[in-house]
Order: structure tokens, then C-alpha cells, then sequence
């Protein structure tokens, strides 16, 4: 069995101080967010997108952010998939960042729901040609015999679509997931980290805590 006990590293890079934040948790996540982005961090917008399966089972994998704005986070997706059956049968969901060089997570728990279609038209609209057909040939999460037939599809439909519109399958879109939790976690010496949590109350406000490490 190997032996992990020593990989040990020290967090000291910031702090998270509850004078030091705003109101509101998606003003703190717009500026961490800009922080990593602005420095040497590859992907700022990868994230971990937990659900619970059909069969019972939680999941977890990582996506691409697309956008974040008031309201909630977004990202896209094939709604046929085992992520989106998933999310159709329990829309309670989490999402998580870890930016390990600064020594920071964010672990939102919120409800998915689709967005509205004509806002996966444009955003499909603006993916590249390759990207577009690649949602049109994977039925994913289904089991296939091999890459050739895979790719075998990707040549038939590039063929087919050749000189024309590439339009958005029905079953391809985004999902807004809607927080009702969000902790900022900052990793701090002898293991002390910072961890504040903002909880969405009944009448919308958010509630401030700290939690301890």
C-alpha cells in the first residue's frame, strides 16, 4: 500500500476575514475569480459538478464554466447524458473550485434548471464547427463499440453539414444552477483554514457564517 502521509504543504498565502468581504457572495466570487484568472492559473473556469445517479450513486466530474452572472452559474451540456438524467431526477446539485495557487475553494450548493433555449442557440452559435459537430455525433454517457464509429459519424456529418448551418440538437443545452449555499474556503497555516459560508435565507438575503476548519 503506498504510503501518503507525508505529502504535507503549508497554506499561507491569504487570508479570509469576515470585515474584509462584501454582501453579497457573487461579488467575493467575481473577485476571486479575476484574481486567479489574472495570474498563471490554467482554467480558472474548470469546476467539479456533483449529482446523485440514477442509481443512487453520487458523481462527480469536471466541466467547464461558460458564465456567472446574479442569478446563478452556467454551463452546457447533453441533457440525454448521464449528468443531465441525473439532474432531471434530483436538480440539487454542487458545484466546486479548487485554484491551488492560491490556495482557495468555492463549493456551491444550488438547484440546476435549463436555461432558455434561444440563450444555448447563441452560445452554440458561437462554438467552432468541430465543437458543434461533436455535440450532434456523441450520444453521451451510451456505450459505443469503438473510436472508429465515432469518428466514422464525425466524417458522415461533416460531409452532410458541409457549407451549411450546424443547428443546435435539441437535446444539447445549458443549465443555470441557482445557489442557495456558497463557502469560500482559503487555506491557512497548521491547518486553520478560513471557511465562510453565505446561506440563502426565505426573504433572499444572504446569512454569513463562519465555519470552523
Amino acid at each position: 500500500m503506498e504510503d501518503l502521509s507525508d505529502y504535507r504543504k503549508s497554506y499561507d498565502k491569504n487570508e479570509l476575514i469576515e470585515t474584509q468581504i462584501p454582501e453579497d457572495p457573487m461579488a467575493l466570487f467575481q473577485k476571486w475569480f479575476y484574481e486567479v484568472d489574472n495570474s498563471s492559473e490554467h482554467e480558472t473556469n474548470a469546476m467539479t459538478v456533483s449529482t446523485i445517479g440514477l442509481d443512487g450513486f453520487p458523481k462527480a466530474r469536471v466541466v467547464l464554466l461558460k458564465r456567472f452572472n446574479e442569478d446563478g452559474f452556467i454551463f452546457y451540456t447533453n441533457y440525454e447524458s448521464e449528468k443531465g438524467k441525473a439532474i432531471a431526477a434530483n436538480p440539487h446539485i454542487c458545484l466546486s473550485f479548487f485554484w491551488h495557487a492560491h490556495e482557495r475553494q468555492v463549493i456551491i450548493k444550488g438547484i440546476a434548471e435549463k436555461v432558455a433555449p434561444n440563450m444555448s442557440d447563441g452560445y452554440f452559435e458561437s462554438r467552432p464547427d468541430g465543437s458543434k459537430l461533436g455535440a450532434l455525433v456523441s450520444n453521451q454517457s451510451e456505450v459505443i463499440a469503438s473510436r472508429t464509429v465515432l469518428e466514422e459519424r464525425l466524417h458522415e456529418l461533416e460531409a452532410h453539414f458541409e457549407g451549411k448551418e450546424i443547428p443546435r440538437p435539441d437535446f444539447w443545452g445549458g443549465f443555470i444552477v441557482k445557489p442557495v449555499s456558497i463557502e469560500f474556503w482559503q487555506g491557512r497555516p497548521n491547518r486553520l483554514h478560513d471557511r465562510i459560508r453565505y446561506h440563502l435565507q426565505e426573504d433572499y438575503n444572504w446569512k454569513v457564517d463562519r465555519l470552523q476548519p
